[in-house]
């Protein structure tokens, strides 16, 4: 039994202490054995469900989202303590020095006019924290890791800054229609059309920048409508007592039009 004087509330230094006990010989077998590659998946999950939490309007929720996630920051902290290379306090400096960096118009005696010079001021301030002395250290600096379509978002954006960048959506709906053609002209010979569908999704992103279109957000919407007709295509087949796997494709289509009429 591990000497922990259990409250009513528990504070941000309390959680911090949990987490050292767990990992701490008699503490638990499992949180003992996680390292920050076995539980890197955990991080990217809590951080979405916060996300989810945020959309739902839920305060309540995101609350017990938000704990899940400063759990996250907590352990991958613990484990680096372990190891001697840096502390949860020296996190906190971390991050402390560079928000104090970057806002030099509070911190400091620049003058910035809204927003749009606040922005720039951070983008320049990054880049010279970084050591990036190139556009192109910027494109490469943008995380693997982030979901494809928000990586293709950042890329173009950061392309954008360098004046690399369609003048208007026009441009990027011809590109559009440019690697549709080149990805017909690929499945019709058979030369690599995977690397051609890459093309014409980066493009799509483009085209969804233009209309300042959250790629991910709009793609998740046409998720929810596919969804939802899919549903009302198979009551309808069930409503005629049949089955969607017996019926044909043209059949199909016609209940497909018929669902989409319902919407509107």
């Amino acid at each position: 039994m591990i000497d922990f004087k259990q409250k009513d509330f528990y504070t941000v230094s309390d959680l911090r202490e949990i987490v050292r006990l767990l990992r701490a010989p008699g503490g638990c077998p499992w949180d003992r054995e996680q390292t920050h590659e076995s539980i890197r998946r955990n991080f990217l999950e809590e951080a979405y469900e916060v996300a989810e939490a945020i959309d739902e309007g839920n305060a309540q929720h995101l609350q017990e989202e938000l704990g899940d996630v400063l759990l996250q920051v907590m352990f991958h902290s613990c484990i680096e303590e372990e190891l001697g290379r840096f502390t949860l306090d020296e996190v906190a400096d971390t991050v402390s020095k560079k928000l104090i960096f970057r806002h030099p118009h509070v911190f400091g005696d620049v003058k910035v006019e809204g927003t749009g010079e606040v922005l720039t001021n951070w983008e320049e301030l990054k880049r010279k924290e970084k050591g990036q002395d190139m556009h192109a250290d910027a494109v490469d600096a943008v995380a693997r890791s982030l979901p494809a379509l928000w990586r293709a978002e950042k890329v173009q954006k950061k392309a954008r800054k360098a004046g690399f960048d369609w003048p208007d959506v026009q441009g990027a709906m011809d590109k559009l229609h440019e690697e549709v053609e080149e990805l017909t002209e690929a499945l019709r010979e058979g030369t690599n059309p995977q690397e051609e569908l890459g093309d014409l999704l980066f493009a799509a992103v483009n085209v969804a920048r233009f209309l300042s279109a959250d790629p991910e957000e709009t793609l998740h919407s046409a998720c929810d409508k596919f969804a939802a007709r899919f549903r009302s295509v198979e009551e309808f087949a069930i409503g005629e007592g049949r089955t969607m796997e017996t019926m044909p494709l043209d059949e199909l289509d016609k209940l497909w039009e018929k669902a989409k009429g319902q919407e509107s």
